[in-house]
């Protein structure tokens, strides 16, 4: 594949825009003049209620190398639209009774009873004490552990270590403050409760979302390890040139080629899934419904209404419940590479935004998401 090629030669052509194709949906004319402005390469768009999908745009190319256009059943990486799969995930093990929210990590993880907190930190010294109060489930899943975003073994990709001994540098690490004052984002938290889930179910992360959520939802297009088909259906990746006139493609750089390779990449439930806009929508439509699936329950209402309410301190800023961002409309999570998950409760609306983006040539980018969420509500809102 091209991009395994780039990620061993270390060269990125720069691409012109060129013949790049229109859009072709329903929000074309939301969409077209950020392709006409070459700002956008590629996207797919998607908008559904609780029952049904209402609408699905393509627009522009997956490759402008090739010139192929944008299909609807394109591969994404969804990197940070992970974390709210795996918080759902985990809540099923609190549905269960088998975890509490308000249990210290150490019930599951002896390995964090010896972590420290800093106490205090200048260029020449660092002084650690024990915490005054021990990381609580709750924690892990809205970054108000004090753990740092991750660990200096997750190198030279974060796929590129088990979950286990990425948990295990977690434990070895000071806290950054005490537990629950504060929000700072970070992969190690979720990923840390995947790993109480193995603890708990005696099943590998993967294992368990796989049987209890993915098959479920059907959601077949969403792995950690494309197979060669879907490999051929992943969307190129780009980012701007240095002087940001046109984008070149990239490889997806957190992340070890080739994607097939089972036995070095591992799992990263904090952002390593690849998925489609269509199984992105239905995950949304779980959490739109209050935790059911064609009339069957996955996740209790309570587990949901928990997930999507803020969990941070009322004193931060950030506004976060487990696993998904707040807004003034709902909530949801966008990814590294410009991926965006949104769920409007209020309009009944899942949006689905799937680029790959790393990073935007101009502000301009960052104007299409909002633009087409906005678009969305003025067609479809009751």
């Amino acid at each position: 594949m091209l991009r395994s090629l780039v990620a061993l030669l270390g060269c990125v052509p720069v691409l012109a825009f060129a013949g790049s194709a229109p859009a072709a949906g329903s929000f074309s004319s939301t969409l077209q003049p950020f392709l006409d402005q070459k700002v956008l390469v590629g996207a797919v768009t998607l908008v559904a209620d609780k029952d049904r999908v209402l609408d699905v745009t393509t627009t522009g190319l997956a490759d402008l190398a090739a010139q192929r256009p944008m299909r609807a059943d394109d591969l994404f990486w969804i990197a940070s639209m992970s974390k709210p799969i795996t918080a759902a995930a985990f809540l099923m093990l609190v549905d269960e009774g088998k975890v509490g929210l308000d249990d210290p990590i150490t019930k599951y993880l002896p390995e964090f009873k010896e972590q420290m907190v800093i106490a205090e930190k200048d260029a020449s010294h660092v002084l650690l004490k024990k915490p005054a109060q021990p990381v609580l489930v709750r924690h892990l899943l809205s970054h108000t552990a004090g753990f740092d975003f991750s660990s200096a073994i997750e190198k030279p990709t974060l796929d590129f270590t088990p979950l286990r001994v990425a948990v295990l540098s977690y434990a070895a690490q000071p806290l950054l403050w005490e537990p629950g004052i504060k929000y700072k984002y970070a992969n190690a938290g979720i990923n840390t409760a995947a790993r109480i889930l193995e603890v708990v179910t005696g099943q590998s992360y993967e294992a368990f979302l796989q049987t209890r959520l993915l098959d479920p939802l059907g959601m077949t297009d969403t792995t950690f390890w494309p197979a060669a088909a879907q490999t051929a259906r992943i969307a190129t990746s780009y980012k701007a040139t240095k002087d940001k006139s046109t984008v070149e493609a990239t490889p997806v750089t957190q992340l070890f080629y080739p994607l097939t390779d089972r036995v070095r990449r591992h799992p990263m439930p904090a952002g390593g899934l690849f998925s489609t806009a269509a199984d992105c929508a239905t995950f949304g439509q779980l959490l739109l419904n209050g935790g059911t699936h064609q009339g069957r329950r996955l996740l209790s209402e309570a587990a949901v209404r928990q997930m999507t309410s803020r969990q941070t301190p009322a004193n931060v800023k950030e506004s976060y419940g487990f696993g998904v961002q707040l807004d003034a409309t709902g909530y949801g999570h966008g990814g590294a590479y410009s991926t965006q998950l949104h769920v409007d409760p209020t309009h009944g609306l899942v949006t689905i935004f799937m680029v790959q983006n790393a990073g935007w040539r101009s502000d301009d980018g960052k104007k299409i998401e909002p633009a087409f969420r906005a678009a969305a509500v003025a067609r479809f809102a009751p």
